[in-house]
């Protein structure tokens, strides 16, 4: 029989805000209850209530809602036994809220252990204000023991001589009012213009990070000049008299569901100790495991710095204006390199070929299977003072400068449904619905689809073009009296690299129609480089036409996209190829064997 923590409750009823011995121990609790809480219809983040038991007593308490999957999963509910490893508390309305941070579930129980009952009126945390007490009207109450030891050890002095309690990020709501928090401010962003309707102004966004979680902050206009050189990246701080808002989504990636914006009475105050505020977390993901993440989502990564590109200016689409423009090659210890692309002042200012770079936030693209972009929520540490970091360099200096690296190729497994990211087997269309349906006609987005079908013929006299040797241009380089010269690098070649570009005609049993594929793609059909067949060409024409027969008549798995261009004036659609995939038998039967049961039970071999 598991043992319960016996006077976990009372101890945690009467903890004063700050005592971590208490709130940092491990307590084993029951759940006698975990009940979802929407306060405000337009949540997009569940919060979820809970009841624990010592056995003796019962207490409520919030789930952080970085925990909330352990409720979606079933991991805990009625009755579950765990294990607390972390917690908070702060105060809603003069009553005391508990904020479970970190649990472990030890096992699910049939039934309550003990007869606990409730405990009596919660109390007051000394410091607490009421709802009748006001700076103006009574003395200043006590600050809670962090911040009054602070205030006598004079690293900072409290706004007004009060503080308040001191909230985590995770407590925040817009229905509280007398708040501070102690945050380090992790990500600034540049300041930036913009006009509407009411006229022009300015404004710049926060990270804010305290042990709970992270919230983005803004300013604007007035207030955006009078705090934008006080607030400093890595830096923490004591942050009152904000508004809470429900976080817009289309301009943040954070998990938080509200957002902080800054006004004219909002305080801000440097701490100089910086217990208890992490520095940035990172959940860094291998460079190998990119092509798990979803398309336009953000992750971190962890890499060397490999190559870097040129600057070059392009134009950007949405707001017509001149955009500068850097990619890296990024490396680490997975085998992989992937393509980073910095914009605007990143871009022009990055000098660090070479080091080891801790990239928080980017973005993840399906360009030439995957890539990542830096904007404007990200950040990067050049050589940051963490282990991993450290062991990477390590790595990299003994034998990673001359490994060999593997790229994301559109070519590869596709994960999700969305996007164009994947071919989806239970989504596969004809060619003659593809064209009927004319997708890809009337949009200016490319329409993506899946489909199977047999290459019947290939064009074998443009199957290739020279490219650049440098990995992350390929572009078509032109042969002249001193070599092959890329115009993009500026730089001249012995010899190009080939690349394949294919055109080939594929049939199903509707129709025909003509995919275009690039380098992945011939790889793959051919099992051969385009160096490898472009040499067997000149070699031997005969050897040459036998591989190009050999590869015709097979069938493949594709997802494809369709997009209208023109030519000679007309409109015309082009289906190009995003991913294709050699057969895999088993699968195909797999899925054969289950649309032919439909939904009469369960099939087994």
């Amino acid at each position: 029989m598991i043992q319960l923590t016996a006077g976990s409750c009372i101890g945690l009823q009467n903890a004063a805000p700050g005592d971590a011995s208490l709130f940092d121990a491990t307590h084993t609790l029951q759940l006698l209850s975990v009940r979802s809480v929407n306060p405000n219809t337009t949540s997009t983040v569940d919060r979820y209530r809970i009841i624990v038991s010592d056995g003796e007593h019962f207490i409520q308490a919030m789930l952080a809602t970085q925990l909330n999957h352990l409720v979606k999963e079933e991991q805990i509910k009625k009755n579950t036994i765990i294990n607390v490893t972390k917690m908070t508390c702060n105060f809603v309305q003069d009553k005391r809220l508990l904020i479970i941070l970190s649990l472990d579930v030890v096992e699910h129980a049939a039934e309550k252990i003990g007869n606990p009952i409730t405990l009596g009126p919660e109390p007051q945390a000394a410091g607490t204000p009421t709802a009748s007490t006001s700076a103006q009207q009574t003395p200043a109450p006590a600050a809670p023991a962090p911040v009054q030891q602070q205030q006598q050890q004079k690293q900072v002095s409290a706004p007004n001589g009060n503080r308040g309690s001191i909230y985590p990020i995770e407590g925040l709501s817009p229905y509280q009012n007398n708040w501070t928090i102690k945050a380090r401010v992790t990500q600034k962003g540049d300041m930036k213009t913009y006009s509407n309707q009411k006229g022009d102004g300015k404004l710049f966004n926060v990270t804010l990070m305290d042990e709970t979680g992270e919230i983005r902050a803004t300013a604007f206009n007035a207030v955006a000049e009078a705090l934008y050189d006080r607030l400093q990246e890595g830096k923490v701080y004591f942050i009152s008299r904000a508004r809470v808002n429900i976080a817009k989504k289309q301009f943040s990636h954070l998990s938080n569901e509200y957002e902080l914006g800054f006004e004219k009475n909002t305080e801000i105050e440097e701490c100089l100790d910086t217990t208890n505020v992490p520095a940035v977390k990172y959940e860094f993901v291998p460079l190998a495991d990119l092509e798990q993440q979803a398309k336009d989502s953000t992750c971190d990564v962890l890499a060397i710095v490999k190559d870097v590109g040129e600057t070059s200016e392009i134009t950007s689409k949405a707001t017509n204006r001149k955009v500068l423009k850097r990619e890296l090659g990024l490396v680490d210890t997975s085998g992989f390199t992937v393509r980073m692309t910095l914009w605007g002042k990143q871009a022009e200012s990055f000098n660090s070929g070479g080091a080891v770079i801790a990239f928080k936030s980017v973005k993840v693209g399906d360009y030439g299977g995957r890539s990542l972009s830096f904007f404007s929520s990200s950040t990067m540490a050049i050589n940051p003072d963490i282990e991993p970091a450290h062991i990477l360099r390590g790595w990299y200096d003994e034998s990673g400068k001359d490994a060999h690296y593997q790229a994301h190729t559109s070519s590869g497994s596709g994960g999700g449904a969305t996007g164009g990211t994947g071919f989806q087997r239970s989504e596969i269309r004809s060619i003659l619905d593809v064209k009927t349906s004319e997708l890809g006609l009337n949009d200016s987005q490319p329409e993506y689809f899946s489909t199977r079908a047999t290459i019947v013929f290939m064009k074998p006299d443009a199957m290739w073009y020279p490219a650049c040797q440098k990995p992350e241009c390929n572009k078509k380089v032109v042969e002249d009296g001193e070599g092959w010269r890329c115009e993009k690098c500026n730089q001249v070649w012995p010899l190009p690299k080939y690349r394949y570009i294919m055109s080939m005609a594929c049939s199903d049993w509707s129709d025909q129609a003509w995919l275009q594929g690039f380098n992945e793609v011939g790889e793959l059909v051919f099992g051969k480089t385009a160096d490898e067949l472009h040499d067997t060409k000149e070699r031997d024409e005969g050897e040459f036409t036998s591989i190009v027969q050999e590869a015709t008549c097979q069938t493949y798995n594709f997802l494809c996209r369709a997009r209208t261009d023109n030519y000679n004036g007309q409109p015309r659609v082009r289906y190009g190829i995003s991913r294709i995939h050699a057969l895999n038998y088993k699968e195909e039967a797999m899925a054969l064997r289950d649309m032919l049961m439909g939904p009469w039970g369960q099939t087994a071999i």
